[in-house]
């Protein structure tokens, strides 16, 4: 038989791995602070619950995946029922795959280890698109054992997953991968913005590079963003200014500095607040398109 999944946050990521999941066969209950966006699974066959608290009390595996640490702390620890930390049995495992702080992860960690809960950070990478395929890369935290069981779950939403250390991994090596990822998407943009000032096409430039060591599969696709100048969001820049923020926080924990990185934060910031829709990070092009 199998595990009773419970599932909180249904966003551009959420709703397509819980769909994946209820796919799959596993009994599913759902909560989203917008509860509409439920609406497709519960006609699916999923059930949707009135609080956080009320899906972890239904779940033997219960899965988070919200825009930041705020909201995750809101969903864990909030509400007038206590969260959903409360509602979790002892036995059961909780997996997050938000995006936050290794130091919020531990603080998880420890929370979860008195009721003994298990717990797993794992954010992920792959894009909306990765979610909807069941193709995610999951980055892991927390005891192999429990990794080990989560296996059949993980391979309904994921093609890989990476056991990368103690509870903070997970999260850690995510910040570094938003870090590179951001980094990659705003030196295409700067390298575009200087051809096309200099009167050459930025699909010259994109020619040239997929046939160099300089390709990656991140810019196959997001060049295509800069050149038709479609910013639809897969991975909404609202959140990739928050995970270099993240990332940077834990950078002056450790004594690291990131010259890069704090710079790409203040262009992706003045990108963000001049913009008056929800955009892809790859929008950063904005910049320099006045």
């Amino acid at each position: 038989m199998k595990p009773s999944i419970g599932f909180i946050g249904l966003g551009l990521m959420g709703k397509p791995m819980s769909t994946n999941l209820l796919k799959a066969g596993y009994p599913l209950t759902v909560w989203n602070r917008t509860a509409s966006r439920a609406d497709e699974l519960v006609a699916a066959g999923a059930k949707l619950a009135k609080s956080p608290r009320e899906v972890a009390e239904h779940s033997d595996f219960l899965i988070t995946i919200v825009s930041d640490p705020p909201a995750l702390e809101e969903v864990l620890w909030g509400g007038a029922d206590g969260g959903a930390l409360a509602g979790l049995k002892a036995g059961a495992t909780y997996m997050d795959s938000s995006t936050v702080s290794p130091e919020l992860a531990r603080k998880i960690a420890a929370a979860c280890a008195k009721q003994q809960v298990r717990f797993i950070d794992a954010p992920v990478t792959g894009g909306d698109w990765g979610a909807k395929k069941g193709e995610l890369v999951f980055m892991m935290g927390g005891d192999a054992e429990a990794i080990k069981d989560a296996e059949p779950i993980l391979g309904v939403m994921g093609k890989k997953w990476f056991h990368l250390g103690p509870n903070g991994a997970g999260q850690t090596i995510k910040l570094a991968m938003n870090a590179i990822l951001a980094l990659e998407v705003e030196a295409l943009a700067e390298a575009m913005a200087l051809v096309t000032s200099a009167g050459l096409s930025g699909e010259k430039l994109v020619e040239v590079l997929q046939s160099s060591m300089g390709r990656s599969g991140l810019l196959d696709v997001k060049s295509q963003n800069l050149l038709k100048n479609d910013y639809t969001p897969s991975f909404p820049m609202r959140l990739m200014l928050k995970d270099l923020g993240l990332a940077l926080d834990l950078a002056k924990q450790l004594g690291v500095i990131l010259p890069a990185t704090t710079a790409a934060h203040a262009t992706y910031a003045h990108v963000k607040n001049a913009a008056k829709e929800d955009i892809d990070y790859s929008g950063v092009m904005k910049f320099w398109k006045k």
